[in-house]
């Protein structure tokens, strides 16, 4: 085919003369070619080469060291947390036996207000029933008094002298008195 496709060129070129190929090299520019590549690839490999490694290798070391960094950041923050959750959980114990004491100390403080109400009360009442009997031994001493008093009177009366000196008189109105209230107290007793 090469033989035919260069047929036609020189027929169309009418001359005897050979066109060069465009495919075809020349020897001397390949092998200079050849040579920078092998230069510029030794130089490249000698001075960049080592370059690029060594800054390959401190981004590794500084991606390497950043995770390393962000690993025991994070490491930190979960003890962090959970410091904090247990500080929390200890806190809200602590809160509850706090609630629950004041609530005991509450139902003591009310138990005992309630015991010295209950106490205060019965003081009073005993204090007031006292008194009332003292107020009733005295009226009942009073009104015996003078019980005695006008029936001495009344006695004098009817039988025209008085009975206040004699003695006898005196006995016996004392003698009445005291049957009125040993009836009294009976009545009372029995009742």
């Amino acid at each position: 085919m090469s033989s035919l496709f260069t047929g036609n060129l020189l027929a169309a070129g009418g001359g005897g003369e050979e066109m060069p190929s465009v495919l075809a090299v020349p020897i001397d520019e390949l092998v200079i070619g050849i040579l920078a590549f092998f230069i510029v690839f030794g130089v490249l490999g000698k001075i960049a080469l080592p370059k690029l490694r060594q800054t390959l290798a401190e981004r590794s070391e500084a991606i390497e060291g950043g995770l390393a960094k962000a690993e025991e950041a994070q490491a930190e923050a979960q003890r962090a947390l959970e410091e904090y959750r247990a500080a929390l959980a200890s806190a809200r114990e602590e809160a509850a036996a706090i609630r629950s004491q004041a609530q005991a100390d509450r139902a003591a403080i009310v138990e005992e207000a309630r015991n010295e109400a209950r106490t205060a009360a019965a003081a009073v009442t005993a204090q007031a029933e006292a008194q009332l009997a003292a107020e009733r031994a005295q009226a009942t001493s009073q009104l015996t008094r003078q019980v005695g008093e006008v029936a001495v009177s009344l006695a004098g009366k009817i039988v025209g002298e008085s009975l206040t000196d004699d003695a006898r008189v005196k006995a016996t109105v004392d003698a009445f008195l005291s049957d009125l209230e040993a009836q009294v107290a009976q009545r009372e007793a029995n009742a």
